[in-house]
């Protein structure tokens, strides 16, 4: 079977095996979450026109020729690529191999030249919420179906789905994963997931195009792209 076909087939037995945890709350509720727990926010702000210039023919009109800085789905992303974004959504855009390790994929996410891509981040709409003594900084990414991070943790923030869906495993900072730094969470899902007891699985929840994630400090997390997908996140640091 050909890998985007295994793909395919294994997030939608996943889907209907493993429905979502409730990890939601009012947008209203957000700040009662700020130290305790992930949640889901919803109709926090209109970020129409920065949706309308993130589809895939606006972004290659408008950046095509960037460079720009690709990441490993490690947990620790040592290694760093560059290359036009057009090669990139041309050539490297694709549904995951399920059975290519971490170091061996690439996907765009983060370490972004805020200076070169500053026509497009003008038009983004932040959550209204911040942490006392914080600083917002913005990363943004495109990747490909069944592209992700392995489990992994840092301080506090916002991840908003512009296109597509992403899912989200998570644990509170005293209960570490069982994990491999160097499998990609399409791996993890197949080979660790399915033998965890139900006390040992993480928190989940699927967020929608439009849709935030708040996540607090130090709290670890795996990310699935279930489709091609934009996003960009708000780090509180």
């Amino acid at each position: 079977m050909a890998s985007g076909a295994r793909l395919q087939l294994l997030l939608a037995l996943w889907m209907l095996a493993a429905p979502a945890r409730p990890v939601a709350a009012d947008a209203g509720d957000g700040g009662c979450y700020a130290f305790s727990r992930p949640v889901i926010l919803q109709r926090l702000t209109d970020n129409s026109r920065f949706r309308a210039l993130c589809s895939r023919e606006k972004l290659l009109a408008s950046f095509g020729d960037s460079v720009v800085r690709l990441s490993t789905a490690n947990t620790y992303s040592y290694r760093k690529v560059d290359l036009p974004f057009q090669e990139y959504v041309e050539h490297l855009l694709h549904p995951q191999d399920p059975t290519s390790l971490g170091n061996d994929t690439l996907y765009f996410f983060g370490d972004n030249n805020f200076s070169e891509w500053a026509s497009l981040f003008q038009h983004y709409s932040p959550p209204p919420f911040s942490l006392l003594g914080t600083t917002a900084a913005y990363s943004f990414g495109v990747a490909g179906a069944g592209s992700g991070v392995p489990f992994h943790w840092h301080g506090p923030g916002f991840s908003e789905v512009v296109y597509g869906r992403k899912r989200w495993f998570l644990y509170p900072p005293e209960k570490t994963p069982e994990f491999h730094p160097n499998k990609t969470t399409l791996a993890w899902l197949q080979d660790v997931y399915p033998a965890l007891a139900p006390s040992e699985r993480p928190l989940e929840c699927t967020v929608q195009a439009g849709e935030v994630l708040y996540f607090p400090d130090r709290w670890w997390h795996a990310t699935l792209n279930l489709d091609t997908s934009v996003f960009i996140s708000t780090f509180l640091s």
